[in-house]
């Protein structure tokens, strides 16, 4: 029988089939040490987050809008039966519940489902009409 000529008698080069993971063992290492080094140098920083209080004392008088669940409002002035009034009416009626004193304090109440764009509404509304300080009634605790 001849011999079949590449059958064992030639060097073939082996195909290297294996990733050599000395190189990236080595980056690894490097970037470690790096990071080590690096973090105790960096300086955490520190987000101070409104938060709502009391005030020292309350106002004398306080006009406040009361928007309810269906979405109708209702003004209340220093506590009293609140009564209702339109949309396009509640400037004015702010206006003179005010009597030109514009340090009179405007708070909105909200029923917690109305939709939010209902109260952004209400106050767009009064500070358009001149009214300078509105504000949100916000509930002290978690309920």
């Amino acid at each position: 029988m001849p011999a079949v000529a590449g059958r064992g008698g030639g060097r073939r080069r082996r195909s290297m089939n294996e990733i050599n993971m000395v190189p990236f063992i080595d980056v690894m290492l490097v970037l470690l040490i790096i990071f080590m080094v690096t973090a105790p140098l960096i300086t955490t920083g520190v987000v101070d987050l409104p938060s709502v209080g009391r005030s020292q004392q309350r106002p004398a008088k306080v006009v406040e809008v009361v928007v309810g669940a269906d979405e109708k409002l209702r003004l209340r002035v220093d506590q009293q039966e609140p009564q209702g009034v339109a949309l396009a009416q509640l400037a004015s009626r702010v206006l003179a519940l005010q009597a030109g004193n514009a340090d009179v304090p405007v708070v909105i109440s909200a029923d917690r489902s109305v939709r939010y764009e209902h109260v952004v509404r209400v106050m767009d509304t009064l500070q358009r009409a001149g009214v300078r300080r509105v504000g949100l009634s916000v509930r002290q605790g978690g309920a």
